[in-house]
C-alpha cells in the first residue's frame, strides 16, 4: 500500500472518530451547565473539564488502532474487525444521546453495557490483526469501564 494512500486512510479514520466525538458533543455540551450540573453525583466524579481532553486522546487512539488494522490488509482483509469498530463507535455516539440528549441515565447505562461488550469484541479482533492496535484500545476500555461505573452511580443517585 502506497504512502499517500496510508496517510489518506489515517486522515479519514481520524475525521470519522472526531466526527463521532462531535456528534456526541452535540447532545452533551448543551446539558453540562444545566441538567448535568443539577444531578447528584458520587464524590469520585471527575471535574467536567477532564472529559474533553480524555475523550479527544481516546478518539485519536481509536482512529490509529483502526488505521493499523486497515493498513495491514485493507478493507477486504479487515472487514470484520473494522465493522466491529464501526458498531462500537455507533454505541459510543448513542450513549451521549441517551444519557445527555434524552436525559436518561438508565438508558445510558444499558447502552454503556452494550458499548463495553462491543469494545471488548473489537479489541480482541484488532489484537488478532495487530497487537499494537489492540493495546491502543485498552485505555478506551478502561475509561468506558470507569464511565459505566459513574453512569450507574448517577442513575442510582437520581432515581
Amino acid at each position: 500500500m502506497g504512502h499517500t494512500k496510508q496517510i489518506i486512510g489515517l486522515v479519514i479514520l481520524v475525521v470519522l472518530c472526531l466526527g463521532a466525538a462531535a456528534a456526541g458533543s452535540a447532545a452533551t455540551v448543551p446539558q453540562i451547565g444545566s441538567w448535568y450540573t443539577a444531578l447528584a453525583k458520587p464524590s469520585w466524579t471527575p471535574p467536567n473539564w477532564i472529559f474533553g481532553p480524555v475523550w479527544t486522546v481516546l478518539y485519536v487512539d481509536m482512529a490509529v488502532a483502526a488505521w493499523l488494522v486497515w493498513r495491514q490488509k485493507g478493507w477486504p482483509g479487515a472487514q470484520v474487525p473494522l465493522l466491529l469498530f464501526l458498531v462500537q463507535l455507533a454505541f459510543n455516539v448513542a450513549w451521549s444521546w441517551l444519557f445527555f440528549g434524552l436525559r436518561n441515565p438508565g438508558l445510558g447505562f444499558a447502552n454503556i453495557i452494550l458499548l463495553w461488550v462491543a469494545i471488548v469484541v473489537t479489541l480482541v479482533a484488532f489484537w488478532r490483526q495487530s497487537v499494537l492496535a489492540g493495546l491502543l484500545l485498552v485505555p478506551y476500555l478502561a475509561w468506558v469501564t470507569f464511565a459505566g461505573a459513574l453512569n450507574y452511580s448517577i442513575w442510582q443517585l437520581n432515581t
